[in-house]
């Protein structure tokens, strides 16, 4: 039988045997670093991208912590969007149907968009672990009908998400009616400056873990830039989309209202497309995911909301509708595809004013296939860089011709025309001589 190296951390039987059971045989880095740490209580940060396996990194310590003797809050775990919230109480869930009576662990989700007072009157008995969103924790706390007094341990999943979203003054009010002694745990893929006081406020010298990603992107996701050249951005992401005729694709856009007017297009044009943003009703976005999930659809339009607030599996092909203004968002997008082993696509429509952030892509070592699409078919284009390449090497000929090419001490009439024709000479022999070269 394979080892499990999960053993190492000497966790309860029933934890062990819903690892086993998903098939997890070797923690990832952010596991092996986080779960020591915190199952001797100390604060952390953990700064690690998507995908890299934090959620079991503080759920599994969590469940291990855990006194199901003890009816009282013992742990707060707050996710920036519902459907992140959702999938880690799924976890959890997951996890607890292995216990027995006795350890029966009471795990309850709260998250905007269901009925808050109904929501109150369940709360006689309090659970023992709390997931949802910072909002719903912080108004039922308010409402004094959930004591999170009495939890030790916090999780700020996705922090640098919650300061974006204007959620850190939510989990400012829930940390400040918990204990001093409050063991902190705190996971985000950027730290940014403006998320320290808070992080400071809470956090007496925290243990920093970071994981550097082995690369910005999968080994087998290819990146194609195909540019609009004037052409309509619509007609060619549903082109595109008939091209890949994909197991599942994600049309990335940076703003909800062009994902509706996106997703409206590609309705007309008779496909059948699921949306992903943050104006969605509460009751249609769960009504979506699951559909999602059973694969009632093979094309899906979203902001970035899909591209860190959700795990969306088996997304063969991403299609980025315009680049985002952060572009560490361009990695979070395209890393929804091309996971556990899977190859996979990433199409960028670009324009010339995207130049500069396509650039800045490269250096941060994303390597580009230029394409375009002809009737219905990619077909590979020479690098966009050469034309440009070659204005600088004629600029430079210029520079040289002119050198040479001195402007007379007395100016006679026709002088610029005689200057530009010996010019031309010297331009025409450097030619050649490059040619010769090569």
């Amino acid at each position: 039988m394979k080892e499990n190296r999960f053993e190492r951390f000497k966790l309860q039987p029933f934890i062990m045997e819903a690892i086993q059971q998903f098939g997890f045989f070797e923690p990832t880095e952010i596991q092996e670093r986080m779960i020591p740490l915190a199952l001797s209580g100390e604060s952390a940060i953990g700064q690690s991208q998507t995908g890299t396996g934090k959620t079991l990194a503080y759920v599994l310590p969590i469940l291990e912590k855990i006194k199901p003797e003890l009816n009282e809050v013992q742990a707060v775990i707050t996710a920036p969007t519902r459907e992140l919230a959702s999938q880690i109480y799924q976890q959890i869930v997951k996890i607890t149907e292995h216990t027995n009576q006795e350890q029966h662990i009471l795990t309850k989700l709260f998250i905007g968009g269901t009925d808050k007072q109904r929501t109150i009157e369940k709360l006689k008995v309090q659970p023992q672990i709390v997931v949802g969103t910072p909002g719903r924790i912080s108004d039922l706390t308010a409402e004094q009908a959930l004591f999170v007094h009495t939890s030790k341990i916090l999780v700020v999943d996705e922090a640098d998400m919650m300061l974006d979203m204007g959620f850190i003054e939510d989990v400012d009010k829930i940390a400040a009616r918990m204990p001093e002694n409050l063991q902190m745990l705190v996971f985000s893929a950027t730290i940014p400056e403006k998320l320290k006081p808070f992080l400071k406020k809470y956090m007496e010298n925290p243990k920093v873990i970071q994981i550097e990603p082995r690369r910005k992107t999968a080994e087998n996701l290819e990146h194609y830039l195909l540019p609009s050249r004037h052409r309509r951005k619509k007609e060619l992401v549903h082109d595109a989309l008939l091209a890949f005729n994909p197991y599942l694709a994600i049309v990335f856009t940076n703003t909800k209202k062009m994902a509706e007017e996106v997703a409206d297009y590609l309705n007309e044009q008779g496909l059948k497309v699921g949306r992903v943003h943050g104006d969605l009703p509460p009751r249609e976005r769960k009504k979506m995911m699951k559909q999602i999930q059973d694969l009632e659809y093979q094309y899906i339009v979203a902001t970035d909301l899909a591209s860190r607030g959700i795990d969306i599996e088996g997304v063969s092909h991403v299609i980025n509708y315009e680049l985002p203004s952060d572009l560490d968002f361009y990695v979070h997008r395209v890393g929804r595809t091309a996971r556990a082993g899977s190859a996979g696509i990433a199409l960028t429509i670009y324009d010339l004013s995207d130049e500069d952030a396509l650039i800045r892509l490269e250096k941060m070592g994303i390597q580009f296939q230029n394409v375009d699409l002809k009737k219905d078919e990619f077909i590979k284009l020479e690098d966009r860089n050469r034309r440009k390449m070659r204005v600088r090497q004629a600029d430079e000929a210029d520079l040289i011709a002119k050198s040479i090419v001195k402007k007379p001490k007395k100016v006679k009439p026709g002088y610029k025309k005689k200057m530009q024709a010996e010019m031309d000479k010297i331009k025409k022999r450097k030619r050649k001589l490059d040619q010769k070269k090569k």
